[in-house]
């Protein structure tokens, strides 16, 4: 989400063919489910949702989630998803930062997986996350230790090439965030090009907005 369109609209239909999206979707939510910070009550925002998979793997867990993503197609796929399986407590909200479009309402838990990548400022959207993040509540966010930028094959809207823990904890800590802790949540094993095995790191870190 954010800048200039990678076509993710395009690659929606196929996106969960892809089997290390979905270890790592899985992967993601099993780390945010091991801080226990879930509850059957919370009302969650996820940003950069996608096709859902990780969506799928939280609202079981919570009173409600709202899926919010930048490409239709994805969006789309999720719709499909939440159709067939007659889910009631997922919600889907189209929005798009590089219109000016920002995010509202109050959140006990907000999720942005392998998107911040992806967004070229990333402070003003650490600031919406703040505001819309209920007293109390918790920020987490999955993304890539640095890459030096060969995790994509097309780095066309991949502005950042991971983040240094420290430096984004930082930026949280600026916006207001308290109790930020970090770990290792996943490892992503992908081929390169000359058919290499290479290994990503994603980090799962998680900030609190005090009461």
């Amino acid at each position: 989400m954010g800048g200039k369109k990678w076509n993710f609209d395009k690659e929606a239909a196929s996106w969960d063919k892809n089997p290390w999206r979905v270890k790592l979707a899985n992967d993601i939510a099993d780390a945010i489910s091991y801080d226990k910070i879930l509850t059957p009550g919370m009302d969650v925002l996820e940003f950069g949702c996608g096709t859902g998979l990780l969506t799928l793997r939280l609202h079981p867990l919570v009173h409600s989630i709202t899926g919010v993503d930048s490409s239709p197609g994805m969006l789309a796929e999720l719709r499909g998803k939440i159709e067939k399986q007659d889910l009631t407590n997922i919600k889907i909200k189209h929005l798009d930062p590089a219109k000016g479009e920002v995010l509202e309402g109050s959140y006990d838990l907000v999720v942005c997986g392998m998107t911040l990548h992806h967004v070229r400022e990333i402070v003003p959207l650490i600031n919406e996350f703040f505001k819309i993040t209920a007293p109390n509540g918790c920020l987490c966010i999955a993304d890539l230790d640095p890459d030096y930028g060969l995790f994509h094959g097309d780095n066309d809207t991949v502005f950042h090439n991971g983040f240094d823990r420290a430096s984004l904890r930082q930026v949280l800590e600026e916006a207001g965030f308290v109790d930020i802790r970090d770990r290792t949540a996943a490892t992503v094993m992908k081929p390169a090009p000359d058919g290499e095995i290479r290994f990503f790191g994603v980090f799962l870190i998680i900030a609190r907005k005090r009461p």
